[in-house]
């Protein structure tokens, strides 16, 4: 037979066709979703060298692209030639599975995933609990040094904050007795009444001046805490402590935790409780 015949073998279809060379009859099993017209036809000349021509059309006449999924070129028919001669092909109509069929079908997937999942999950999870673990060790690691020069240098800014805070109050008391020895013992009230206005106006412009830098009000905790860091990063510049460096190692062990924390979590994973619970 010299005709080009379309059939479907354990669902998948096998066109048979005669190899000009040998005249001989030859299958070729396609996987219609993934396979496309070209290399359909290359698997053609590659099974017979002297095919020089190989090429489809449709049955208008139309050429049909080689990157053509097979799928696509089964749903009519079309016209194969080979070398000079012209097969005109008809493919099968494909029963359309039943809606009971398809439902079965759907179901034995759910099955085989849930298999999947029930034989392969607990494994996955124990290997990926290791590999957090080996990460929280690494960043542990990386992060004692850091964390106690950080602690010294905090120290530090703490006590030169501190001593800042009392040389304030120091002054403010010397401010004060030296006023009251200046208003009772050599001048008058009405000699230094004007002198306590200009220092208090001078101390209000002080704040301005302070808001104005900083964009934020002079209130004591926060100017506290916002000398605190000028003296910790004049520190950290000093000793070598890389601020940016310790913040990234810091968060990447709080995302490790966390998601070691979920892993762990046998609600959400389905994970083996009594192994886990051995290790801790």
């Amino acid at each position: 037979s010299t005709e080009v015949t379309i059939s479907y073998r354990h669902g998948l279809p096998v066109i048979t066709l005669t190899l000009p060379t040998r005249r001989e009859r030859c299958q070729f099993s396609v996987k219609p979703v993934v396979t496309t017209v070209g290399a359909f036809l290359q698997d053609v000349q590659r099974e017979d060298k002297g095919i020089e021509r190989a090429e489809v059309f449709a049955t208008d006449g139309s050429k049909v692209s080689h990157a053509t999924l097979m799928e696509v070129l089964l749903m009519n028919d079309f016209k194969l030639v080979i070398n000079n001669t012209a097969y005109s092909v008809s493919p099968p109509v494909k029963d359309k599975l039943s809606n009971e069929h398809a439902t079965e079908m759907e179901d034995i997937k759910c099955l085989v995933h849930r298999l999947f999942v029930a034989l392969h999950l607990e494994d996955h999870q124990i290997k990926k609990e290791r590999e957090l673990l080996q990460k929280l060790d690494h960043l542990k690691e990386e992060l004692l040094p850091l964390e106690q020069m950080k602690a010294r240098i905090m120290d530090s800014a703490d006590a030169k904050t501190s001593r800042l805070l009392w040389v304030g109050l120091a002054l403010m008391s010397t401010q004060g007795g030296a006023l009251a020895w200046l208003t009772w013992w050599v001048y008058s009230w009405d000699i230094m009444e004007p002198v306590t206005y200009f220092i208090t106006y001078g101390s209000a412009m002080a704040f301005y001046a302070y808001f104005v830098l900083t964009r934020q009000d002079y209130i004591y905790p926060d100017a506290k805490d916002r000398q605190f860091l000028h003296y910790f990063y004049r520190k950290s510049r000093k000793q070598h402590f890389n601020v940016e460096r310790y913040n990234k190692l810091k968060e990447d062990l709080a995302e490790a935790e966390e998601s070691l924390r979920r892993l762990r979590h046998p609600l959400h994973l389905r994970l083996p409780i009594q192994e886990i619970n051995d290790k801790d």
